[in-house]
């Protein structure tokens, strides 16, 4: 059965970390900005949590998940990515 597609984790991560670190900062003094931010924030951590309950039900149901790091999936780049993870063990 081929992997489903899935976007890696760190998409989200990084998004949030930007919006939260930065963005936050630089609308701080316009609050219709600020609210807006703050909602987009919202719906970003809905993602996440919404794609983990979509990982728990492929687990269930046995389905294999393809973490994607980019709409571009080659060999190439799989095995790109398997080098960069293998730098930072867990």
């Amino acid at each position: 059965m081929e992997p489903i597609p899935l976007p890696s984790h760190i998409h989200y991560e990084l998004l949030l970390q930007m919006l939260e670190r930065q963005t936050m900062s630089a609308v701080a003094q316009k609050p219709g900005i600020h609210d807006q931010v703050q909602q987009l924030i919202i719906t970003l951590r809905k993602a996440v949590s919404q794609q983990k309950r979509l990982e728990e039900a492929c687990e269930r149901q046995h389905l294999p998940i393809d973490y994607r790091w980019s709409l571009n999936a080659t060999a190439q780049n799989d095995l790109v990515s398997k080098d960069l993870l293998s730098l930072h063990p867990e």
